[in-house]
């Protein structure tokens, strides 16, 4: 089992910073591959972001390339996602996820929500403009 919340969540202005951090508990965290989702209202729940259990592979959604950054730290059970030049349609609720599958290269079971068996409860990210 694993149990995750993230926090770090608020409001920004267009074009500033935010670091959200999922702090999950279990000691397997360093297996599982870690996700980050969102999901605006009104709209279903979209992929952001994920990492491998080692960090040596990252995958990102087309429209947060190159201001978003995922990482973990194992130490911590800690994953964070670090999101710069924001925009008001970054605004969401962020969700935390993971499972025990493998990240490999070549797959793609990670950019769905049902890819996944463990959630965390979200966190608002809210950027105006």
């Amino acid at each position: 089992q694993v149990q995750l919340v993230e926090s770090g969540g608020g409001l920004v202005q267009a074009g500033g910073s935010l670091t959200l951090s999922c702090a999950a508990s279990g000691r397997t965290f360093s297996s599982y591959t870690m996700g980050w989702f969102r999901q605006a209202p009104g709209k279903e729940r979209a992929f952001v972001a994920a990492l491998s259990w080692s960090g040596g592979i990252t995958r990102y959604a087309d429209s947060v390339k190159g201001r978003f950054t995922i990482s973990r730290d194992n130490a911590k059970n800690t994953v964070y996602l670090q999101m710069n030049s924001l925009k008001p349609e970054d605004t969401a609720v962020y969700f935390c996820a993971a499972d025990a599958t493998f990240l490999r290269i070549g797959s793609s079971w990670y950019e769905v929500p049902e890819g996944y068996d463990y959630w965390g409860q979200g966190t608002q990210v809210t950027v105006s403009s």
